[in-house]
């Protein structure tokens, strides 16, 4: 018995001799110890836990080379392959993980809306009920800082650029006829539906080198990724009827919409400033088509809408008014898939398509417009690590365009081009702490039919003053080609250029958000011409230049009252341009200095019903009086509106609904239009520019039909 004995005892002690022990000591970036910090042996149950002064031991019987693991919350998981035998004394600092909750945000000149985004502001559902919008995400978004209000144009105006100055896209492709057809004095609306949008990212300025052609303004709308249920909506309202359908199979989902729209009925009611021969209709229909793969998913979108309209605007210069005639036919193609490639690669992809036809009379002329558009874009993104992302990207735009126009009186005009350009990208996310992070990128483009090869340098920093804070800033250059109008004349010019300079603040805190925003921006290479509009002899140049400088502010407190919420933006604007056929540098009508807006929104369970309020004020806009010496001399009255919508839930998914704008009747005036010579006093005599109508209501019905029986389109009101 005692051989056995003595070989035990051997094999006993030489095991303990072979022991390792691993030390060493854990803090994070400021030399403050961490406490609790898990350690171990991959692949082994050898480990331990940190004390409170960071400190760790343990003894492990592995050999050679082993990989050890340290990991905390909040923290970078921490790892280091060596000897074991020698992971001794160990002095490890842990990185703060910057993917965690409280991470700093790149947010400079942008606007986010969306359930799913750090530095969301708005809410899908606030896009679509806010009071005074009528159900369009573009009279939702001009409740933001940055946009001015022009009503009678219906797009969007930001800091002090004109509405051609933005560019909008559908997941990430570009949107070439993004508002319905429309004339002078007739403000236009967005041509998708709402309910398409799960959120959107609203650029200001100072965007990303993925996007170009540009000056002012990028809106991204980003689709719904799969619907939740199966439903059938109906919309029954003053101005229009419209359905939709939504069906649900295990990979694959299909979205259906239809809407037509005659004011008809509604302007035989109200009493309208323009004389309408034909009153404005349109008809339109939507498809999405979504199906996951494995590691992706393809969304296919298809739009078609047709308008038509006919009326006499009022003319000081023309007795009997001018006849205008527009039927207009869109259609709208969009393909994106986005998925994994593995290795942590990701791809994004598509393409989409517009063709867009005008058949225009005014006066005694008929104007034939046709354009097609096609744009197919591939990104590339790689991710190194938490702390670094790279993006590489191409994009091809083709674009063609031709007119002809005919007058009894005179020879056929015909006109045409093809404007096509190429472009590369590439941007890096650098995320040097929770505290600091950087984003890099520059655009190159090269334009055929302008024959011109432009880099744009992009980049911002951001760095957190608190918990709940942080301040960011922006810098970017920015190329936009000239616009059809000009191009049908001439191809000789270069691209019109700004450069953005922004500083930002934000502070978020249990639904309470403050966003401060400062800017200066600049122009150059402005397109000039010695005519009142661009004409086939017009003398074109690229002399123009001008600025635009202010701060925006905007606040939102959904928490202090209970089923009460609201937000106010605020803008003030300085800008100056010399361009088209401008004599001097002065402040175009579109742009106010100050932009005030009031939103509120109130849940009352007792009526189940939602009412909203939107107050928006304009300080008076710039117009040029031809009796005075001095361009751009006056300035036109302040722009009031109160907008009031109440929404009643008869039950669950049946919603009554009623709008109305301008509520009080304000007398608002947009511009004035001089005649063109004087009167025997020798003062030119002028007419204002002013609504169609004070007020617009809206008065519907919305029956929801659904599996769960809960669904309903409140979001859509």
């Amino acid at each position: 018995m005692r051989l056995p004995l003595t070989i035990t005892f051997l094999l006993i002690v030489s095991s303990i001799n072979a022991q390792n022990t691993i030390t060493g000591t854990i803090t994070d970036p400021s030399g403050t110890p961490i406490q609790g910090a898990n350690v171990y042996l991959d692949g082994t149950y050898d480990g331990s836990s940190s004390d409170e002064k960071g400190v760790f031991s343990f003894t492990s019987a592995e050999e050679g080379p082993q990989t050890l693991i340290i990991s905390f919350l909040s923290f970078e998981t921490y790892s280091l392959l060596g000897e074991v035998s020698e992971m001794k004394n160990l002095n490890v600092v842990l990185k703060e993980d910057i993917n965690s909750l409280g991470s700093v945000i790149l947010n400079a000149g942008t606007l986010s809306t969306g359930d799913n985004s750090k530095a969301s502001v708005l809410t899908p559902l606030d896009i679509v009920t806010t009071a005074g919008a009528d159900g369009d995400y573009i009279g939702a978004l001009k409740t933001l800082p940055g946009t001015s209000n022009v009503s009678e144009d219906g797009r969007l105006f930001v800091r002090g650029g004109d509405a051609n100055e933005t560019n909008i896209y559908i997941d990430g492709q570009r949107v070439f006829q993004p508002f319905t057809a429309t004339t002078n004095n007739i403000p236009a609306r967005g041509r998708f539906s709402s309910f398409l949008f799960k959120g959107t990212n609203f650029s200001t300025g100072g965007y990303s080198a993925e996007y170009g052609d540009a000056l002012s303004s990028v809106l991204l709308l980003n689709t719904i990724d799969e619907p939740n249920q199966e439903k059938t909506e109906f919309q029954f309202i003053n101005v229009g009827i419209g359905a939709g359908n939504t069906q649900k199979w295990k990979k694959n989902s299909l979205s259906v919409n239809a809407f037509y729209v005659n004011l008809k009925p509604y302007q035989n009611i109200v009493e309208q400033r323009v004389n309408w021969i034909k009153p404005f209709q349109s008809l339109s229909g939507e498809a999405v088509y979504r199906h996951k793969f494995d590691n992706g998913l393809l969304k296919v979108y298809g739009g078609l809408s047709y308008t038509d309209f006919e009326l006499i605007q009022e003319d000081i210069n023309v007795a009997d008014g001018v006849r205008f005639g527009l039927k207009n036919r869109n259609l709208y193609l969009n393909a994106t898939y986005r998925g994994s490639l593995g290795n942590d690669w990701d791809i994004t992809t598509g393409s989409s398509f517009a063709n867009d036809h005008d058949n225009i009379n005014v006066i005694n002329t008929n104007i034939l417009d046709d354009e097609n558009n096609f744009h197919f874009k591939l990104k590339l993104r790689k991710r190194f690590s938490n702390r670094f992302k790279l993006n590489l990207g191409v994009e091809q735009f083709l674009n063609t365009f031709s007119e002809k126009a005919q007058n009894p009186d005179s020879d056929a005009f015909e006109t045409s081009y093809d404007n096509n350009s190429s472009a590369i990208f590439s941007e890096a996310n650098i995320f040097f702490s929770k505290k600091f992070a950087m984003q890099v990128g520059i655009r190159g483009t090269y334009n055929s039919l302008l024959d011109y090869t432009k880099i744009s340098p992009r980049t911002s920093l951001a760095y957190k003053t608190s918990s709940k804070s942080q301040i960011s800033l922006a810098y970017g250059d920015f190329y936009q080609s000239p616009l059809q109008e000009v191009l049908k004349y001439n191809t000789t010019l270069e691209p019109e250029k700004s450069s953005h300079y922004i500083i930002n603040y934000l502070y978020q805190d249990k639904g309470k958000t403050l966003r401060a925003e400062g800017y200066y921006k600049s122009y150059n290479k402005l397109v000039k011409f010695d005519t009142d509009f661009p004409e086939f002899a017009s003398l074109y140049t690229n002399n123009g230049d001008g600025y635009a400088t202010g701060l925006d502010l905007f606040w939102r407190d959904s928490k202090s009252i209970k089923n009460f919420d609201y937000w106010v933006s605020y803008s003030y604007l300085n800008t100056k341009r010399d361009y088209r056929n401008y004599p001097d540098k002065a402040t175009p009508n579109f742009a106010a200095e100050h932009n005030l807006s009031l939103v509120t929104k109130y849940w009352i369970n007792d009526w189940k019903s939602l009412l909203s309020t939107t107050y928006n004020f304009g300080s008076g806009r710039p117009y040029n009086d031809p009796n005075e010496s001095v361009f751009q001399n006056q300035k036109t009255r302040t722009f009031n509106a109160l907008n009031f919508s109440w929404a009643y839930l008869i039950s669950p998914q049946k919603i009554l609904y009623f709008s109305v704008s301008n509520v009080l009747g304000f007398d608002n005036v947009f511009n004035y239009q001089y005649s063109d010579t004087p009167n025997v006093n020798g003062e030119f005599a002028r007419r204002a520019i002013r609504p169609t109508a004070d007020r617009f209501f809206i008065l519907g019905f919305f029956w929801t039909i659904s599996d769960n029986k809960t669904d309903n389109q409140l979001d859509n009101l």
